[in-house]
């Protein structure tokens, strides 16, 4: 078995891609890329797109980031063949129908889906509306910051053992404990 990938290992030359997929690509995987990349952007290049994409960003969803300090006015809906020519490390889906979509993508090691209800359904007063949004954000926000944590220990984890490699005064760790840490960097250990 190849030993796991973490994003500051040094066989690693840039940072690996996560591609974030939704049907429209106007609501929750743009909520989900701006939370990622707010935690998780020095480690990774996060990105979002869709299967039919919408064209446009949900308002309520650039109103409900900005709320917890996050700013996606500038992103734009994409398509996710658009990355069919990169190299995406990870994709994850957040609606059902981007999952049976999904193609695989060149490089693509991981794949997830974490499902989330469309606020862009939510039906009710304005108020309702934009609470339906915020339940959802939170809801992305838990997982993405777990989905971070998992990655940052296992980051860790594989420093360690290359300081151990090279002499250094790093904590000796076994394969099991750094498979286990990468397991959850990759959101095997989230449950919705």
């Amino acid at each position: 078995m190849n030993a796991p990938r973490f994003p500051n290992d040094p066989l690693m030359k840039t940072k690996p891609t996560v591609l974030i997929l939704c049907t429209g690509n106007s609501c929750r995987s743009h909520m989900a890329e701006g939370i990622l990349r707010a935690v998780a952007g020095d480690l990774l290049d996060v990105q979002s797109a869709g299967s039919n994409p919408a064209g446009y960003v949900h308002p309520k969803a650039i109103e409900v980031l900005r709320e917890i300090g996050i700013d996606i006015s500038g992103h734009t809906s994409k398509h996710m063949n658009d990355f069919l020519a990169g190299d995406v490390q990870t994709v994850i889906t957040v609606c059902g129908n981007a999952d049976q979509a999904c193609p695989m993508f060149p490089g693509q090691v991981n794949r997830h889906h974490w499902g989330f209800d469309d606020p862009a359904h939510a039906t009710g007063s304005d108020a309702e509306i934009l609470a339906e949004f915020r339940r959802v954000r939170d809801a992305i926000k838990l997982v993405f910051e777990t989905y971070a944590a998992g990655l940052r220990e296992g980051d860790a984890a594989l420093s360690e053992i290359s300081d151990c490699n090279r002499g250094g005064g790093g904590k000796n760790v076994d394969r099991f404990s750094v498979e286990s840490a990468s397991a959850e960097g990759r959101g095997n250990a989230v449950q919705l």
